[in-house]
């Protein structure tokens, strides 16, 4: 398989190669998707102006973070 071969060769290469190989790997894998992306940003705005036209409530920090520590 070409995935193992792939393995045998990059476990051959040095240190800095490796973490070289890995941030460019990593980077690869941080695109966002445009699509995803803009339905996020609308529904944050959606989000804001419900909560500042009152339709939605806040939670104070301090019970989040006690929701969080159970």
């Amino acid at each position: 398989m070409l995935v193992k071969q792939i393995k045998a060769e990059v476990l051959e290469l040095n240190v800095v190669d490796k973490i070289h190989l890995v941030e460019v790997l990593l980077d690869s894998l941080d695109k966002t998707d445009e699509q995803i992306e803009k339905i996020w940003v609308k529904e944050s705005e959606n989000r804001y102006h419900a909560y500042k036209k009152g339709r939605v409530k806040g939670i104070p920090l301090e019970r989040l973070r006690a929701r969080i520590e159970k």
